[in-house]
């Protein structure tokens, strides 16, 4: 990707990228490439993958924020230095074509000299005003999100009287502390500060979708896999853990389909709610001592991000739960790892070096140590 500044216009060169869902792109996008994303309400997570892929400009096929709920990813992407444009008026999936050269001129995407769309770039200062107005009108959203949480307790109320239906699984979580990783706001910066606890305590590991490989990213390997199936890579699927698909509650499990053409064993569960609720009542189901969440998402702007218009299914859970649910910002209040042998060998050298130190520098001591010594080859019958 080459920067210019024609006649004060910013310009960038680079590499057509397309992908409808953005948290597959970015697995694939580099500093050359120019990202072409269909994604409503630019969320946290996408807009920092985005970010740390390297792309310099990002041409959305939506609105980045349509002044629902303050989503603060359009901040982060330019704030971070990222060019965002929106084109909610045209379809850039059949003007643009994978790979083809473009000049992206202020608001214009440019091919051979000619200009093929028109957007609306969005600017650090505008960004920031609108956030601030979406701040201040937010018991709008809360309103409508309450309502529709409190409409659908009654539709999933089995939840708080345990009749559902979970399978057998290999994962034996009786009795045993169980983690549970989200592709959520900051999971690999939770996922690190567990890194004493993990192994320490070696909790069995839930991976829900992505989160499988974060967790592997993280230098471990997953027990389980739960979730739609939708953005786990092909290769953490066949790594060996134990897969879970989270079906509709009619029964349909289109994630199903893709381990059939992996070859990936698996059991289907149909279930209400989200991926991490189903996580998290299987495992206390199953009788888990504690579990601990990281990257769940527990707040109403999270949930909307997620495109969620309701939390019925997660606030049953949660309450179902309770006692022995804990988020990972809070484990480090709460574990204090013991004294490792790293340390512990360390402290021992050093001992043992100021002895060496005190028993040369004096003569009486060197001359006791001598006559120590000499009892401990007699007695070993050296």
């Amino acid at each position: 990707m080459s920067e210019a500044d024609a006649g004060g216009v910013p310009t960038s060169r680079g590499r057509i990228r397309l992908g409808r869902k953005t948290k597959d792109l970015v697995k694939t996008l580099g500093p050359a490439d120019v990202a072409v994303i269909g994604h409503r309400n630019l969320d946290r997570i996408a807009a920092e993958d985005l970010v740390a892929s390297g792309v310099k400009v990002v041409l959305n096929n939506d609105f980045s924020s349509d002044g629902r709920y303050p989503n603060r990813g359009p901040l982060i992407l330019v704030g971070a230095g990222v060019r965002l444009i929106d084109f909610p008026g045209i379809d850039l999936f059949e003007t643009l074509v994978e790979n083809e050269q473009v000049v992206v001129e202020g608001d214009e995407v440019k091919r051979d000299g000619l200009t093929v769309a028109r957007g609306v770039e969005q600017l650090g200062p505008d960004l920031e005003q609108q956030f601030e107005r979406q701040q201040s009108e937010i018991h709008h959203a809360l309103a409508d999100f309450a309502e529709n949480t409190v409409n659908h307790i009654q539709e999933e109320s089995e939840l708080l009287s345990g009749a559902i239906e979970l399978p057998d699984t290999r994962t034996d979580f009786r009795d045993r502390h169980v983690l549970i990783v989200v592709r959520g706001p900051n999971y690999k910066r939770d996922l690190r500060a567990l890194r004493a606890y993990i192994r320490d305590v070696r909790p069995i590991l839930i991976g829900v979708d992505g989160g499988a490989d974060a967790i592997r990213e993280a230098g471990y390997r997953p027990d389980m896999i739960l979730g739609d199936m939708d953005s786990v890579t092909d290769d953490t699927l066949k790594s060996g853990p134990e897969v879970v698909v989270h079906a509709y509650a009619d029964g349909r499990a289109p994630g199903a389909e893709r381990m059939k053409l992996l070859g990936v064993d698996h059991i289907a569960l149909p279930f209400v709610g989200t991926s991490q609720d189903v996580a998290m009542l299987m495992a206390y189901e199953k009788g888990a001592s504690l579990i601990v969440t990281v990257g769940a998402h527990f707040n109403l702007i999270e949930f909307l991000d997620k495109d969620r218009a309701g939390m019925s299914s997660t606030f049953l859970t949660r309450l179902r739960i309770g006692e022995v649910l804990v988020d990972a910002k809070g484990v480090s209040r709460l574990y204090n790892p013991g004294l490792t042998v790293g340390p512990l060998m360390l402290f021992l050298g050093a001992f043992l070096v100021l002895v060496a130190i005190v028993v040369l520098s004096s003569p009486a001591l060197a001359d006791l140590f001598d006559l120590i010594w000499l009892k401990i080859k007699i007695w070993l019958g050296i």
